[in-house]
C-alpha cells in the first residue's frame, strides 16, 4: 500500500492511497477509521463508519484500488466559489494521475456518483462507471439546488439545536457545517441547472452501472422548501431506457439512501459487475 499527495484545483492537497493489483478502480472514500463518538453518531443515523475501508479491502483482491477521501477533504477545506462540475472532474483526474492510473473505473455514491458522471462526460480514460444513489437520467438537480440553498441559509443563521438522529428523517437534519462549506454545494448545483443528463449519457459507450435503494426518495419538510429529492423513482421511471442504452440498473428492495450505501449491499452488486467488465 502506498500513499501519495495530490494537488487539487484550488491548490489544496489530499492524500491518495493505492492498494491491490489489477485494473485500476477509483473510489472517493475515506478508509481511515473514525473516532469512537463519530462512529457511534454515524451508526445512529444509519451510516456505516467502516464503509470505505470495507469497499477498498474487498475490491483490492482483484483490482488496484485508488482511494481518496474527497468528501471529507471538501468538508474541511471547502471551495465555496470554485466547486464547479469541471473542477470536480479535474480533481478526480488529479487523484488518478497521482496514482499512475491512466485507465480506471470509477464508483461513487450520492453526489459523488454525480461527480462520476461529470467525469465520464469529460474524459475517455474510464473503463467503467458505477453510480449509486443518484440517477444518471432525470437527476434531481433542481431539487438538490433547493436543498443546498436551504442548508446554506441554515448555516448562515444556525438554530443552535441538534436533534437526535433518526435514520431516514432528513427533515430533522440541522447543518453543522460552516457557511463556506455549504456554499460550495450551492455553487456546484447552480452550475448543473442547465446540464442535460439525458443527452449527455447518450454519448457514453463504456460499461455503466446505476443502482439505488428502492425506497430512496428523500422528502424534506417546510424548513427545506417542501422538497422531494427523487432518486429511486427517477431510476425506476428510466430503467427501460437506460437498459436499452447499455446500462446495468438495480433497485435494491427495502433500502433507502443511507442503507443502500452500506458495503454489505454495495459489494454484491459492484464487485461482480466490475469483475465482469474489467479489461482483459
Amino acid at each position: 500500500m502506498s500513499e501519495l499527495p495530490v494537488r487539487l484545483h484550488d491548490g489544496s492537497t489530499i492524500t491518495a492511497t493505492v492498494r491491490g493489483s489489477g485494473p485500476a478502480v477509483l473510489l472517493p472514500v475515506r478508509t481511515e477509521p473514525h473516532d469512537a463518538p463519530t462512529a457511534a453518531a454515524m451508526r445512529a443515523w444509519g451510516a456505516d463508519p467502516d464503509l470505505g475501508a470495507a469497499l477498498a479491502a474487498a475490491l483490492a483482491a482483484d483490482f488496484t484500488v485508488v482511494t481518496a477521501d474527497y468528501e471529507g477533504h471538501r468538508m474541511g477545506v471547502p471551495a465555496p466559489e470554485t466547486l464547479t462540475p469541471g473542477n470536480l472532474a479535474a480533481d478526480l483526474l488529479a487523484v488518478a494521475d497521482a496514482a499512475g492510473a491512466d485507465r480506471f473505473a470509477y464508483y461513487g455514491y450520492s453526489w459523488l456518483a454525480l461527480a462520476g458522471l461529470q467525469l465520464a462526460v469529460r474524459t475517455d480514460r474510464l473503463w467503467a462507471l458505477a453510480m449509486g444513489g443518484y440517477p444518471p437520467a432525470d437527476g434531481p438537480y433542481a431539487a438538490m439546488l433547493d436543498v443546498t440553498r436551504a442548508a446554506h441559509a441554515k448555516a448562515l443563521a444556525p438554530s443552535g439545536s441538534v436533534p437526535d438522529a433518526t435514520p431516514g428523517d432528513w427533515d430533522a437534519v440541522q447543518p453543522t457545517a460552516a457557511p463556506e462549506t455549504t456554499r460550495q454545494f450551492v455553487t456546484l448545483y447552480e452550475a448543473l441547472q442547465d446540464f442535460d443528463d439525458t443527452a449527455a449519457i447518450r454519448a457514453l459507450t463504456l460499461p455503466r452501472l446505476a443502482f439505488a435503494g428502492a425506497s430512496d426518495d428523500i422528502v424534506y419538510g417546510p424548513g427545506w422548501g417542501d422538497t422531494t429529492v427523487r432518486i429511486a423513482s427517477a431510476l425506476a421511471a428510466r430503467r427501460a431506457d437506460l437498459t436499452a442504452q447499455g446500462w446495468t440498473v438495480a433497485l435494491l428492495e427495502g433500502l433507502d439512501h443511507m442503507s443502500a450505501m452500506r458495503s454489505e449491499h454495495v459489494l454484491p452488486v459492484l464487485h461482480p459487475w466490475l469483475t465482469a467488465h474489467a479489461p482483459r
